[in-house]
C-alpha cells in the first residue's frame, strides 16, 4: 500500500512539474501581451495592466490578411482530405483487389518520412504546376494523408457488414452505402482528425515559409516569424500579444470542445 502511495505521489508531481514547464511559455507571453515592454520581464504584481500592445501588433502587422489566408489554407487541406481519404479508406477496407495490401503498406510507410525531406521535390513541382505563392500551392502537398487514410479504414473495418448488406437490400449503391452507412458512424473519427489536422496546419511553418513570398498567401506562423524578427526591433510585449493573436483561435476552440476533444480520441483509439 505504501508503494502504490508513494507511486502515485511521485507519478503526480512528476505530472505537475511537466506540466508547469509545458505552460511556463504561455503563461509568460500572457504576462507579457498585458504589461508595459518595461514589465515584460519584471514580474511586479502591481504593473499595470494594459492592451496597447494587442492594438500596436495588430497594426504593425496585416494579421487579418494572415488570419484569413490561414483559414482558406486549412479549410482547404481539411475538406480535401476528408474527400480523399474517405475514398481510399473505404476501397482499403471493405473490397479485395490486386496489391491491397501492398498499397496500404506502401502508405503506412508514408508515415514514417518526415514532411521536410520533400520540401525540395514538392517545390519543384508546384514551380512546375504555377503554384508557387498561391494558397492551393501551400496545401497541395497535404491533401492526402496516410494517417487519415489509416485512421478512418480502420474504423470503416469495424462497421458491421450486415449493416452495408440491409443498405443494398434497400437498393442502395456503392456510393449511397458509404455516405450513408459508413460515413454517420465514423463521425468521432472525423472529429478527432480534424482537430489533428487543423491544429497541425495551422501551426504549420517552414513548407508555407518555403511556398510563399506576398502577404496575400502568407499565413499567420510566417507572418508572426517576419513579424517578431531582430531587425523590426525586438519588443517581447508586442511580439507576445501578436503570439496570442496567433495561436487564440486554437485556444479558443480546445477550451469550447473539450470534452467533444477528449472523447473524440477515446473513440478513435488514438494513443
Amino acid at each position: 500500500m505504501k508503494d502504490q502511495i508513494r507511486i502515485f505521489s511521485i507519478e503526480t508531481i512528476s505530472s505537475w512539474f511537466l506540466g508547469i514547464i509545458w505552460i511556463s511559455p504561455l503563461l509568460y507571453a500572457f504576462w507579457a501581451a498585458f504589461h508595459p515592454q518595461e514589465y515584460s520581464t519584471n514580474f511586479d504584481l502591481t504593473a499595470p495592466i494594459v492592451l496597447d500592445n494587442f492594438i500596436e501588433a495588430w497594426s504593425y502587422a496585416p494579421f487579418s490578411r494572415y488570419f484569413l489566408n490561414t483559414f482558406l489554407i486549412v479549410t482547404f487541406i481539411l475538406l480535401v482530405q476528408f474527400v480523399i481519404c474517405t475514398l481510399a479508406a473505404y476501397a482499403f477496407a471493405r473490397f479485395e483487389f490486386f496489391g491491397n495490401k501492398i498499397l496500404f503498406y506502401l502508405i503506412l510507410i508514408q508515415l514514417m518520412v518526415v514532411p521536410e525531406v520533400l520540401i525540395v521535390e514538392n517545390y519543384k513541382i508546384m514551380s512546375q504546376l504555377n503554384l508557387v505563392d498561391s494558397i492551393i500551392g501551400v496545401g497541395l502537398p497535404y491533401v492526402a494523408s496516410a494517417f487519415g487514410i489509416f485512421l478512418l479504414r480502420q474504423t470503416f473495418k469495424s462497421v458491421p457488414k450486415e449493416l452495408e448488406e440491409a443498405a443494398r437490400v434497400e437498393g442502395c449503391k456503392i456510393f449511397s452505402i458509404l455516405m450513408r452507412v459508413y460515413v454517420p458512424l465514423a463521425k468521432p473519427t472525423y472529429l478527432a482528425y480534424g482537430l489533428v489536422s487543423v491544429s497541425y496546419h495551422w501551426n504549420n511553418f517552414l513548407w508555407p515559409l518555403v511556398i510563399t513570398n506576398s502577404v496575400e498567401t502568407r499565413p499567420l506562423t510566417v507572418g508572426l516569424a517576419i513579424f517578431g524578427a531582430p531587425e523590426s526591433g525586438v519588443n517581447w510585449s508586442i511580439i507576445s500579444a501578436g503570439t496570442l493573436l496567433s495561436v487564440s483561435p486554437l485556444l479558443l476552440g480546445f477550451i469550447l470542445f473539450q470534452r467533444q476533444f477528449i472523447q473524440s480520441f477515446m473513440y478513435a483509439g488514438i494513443k
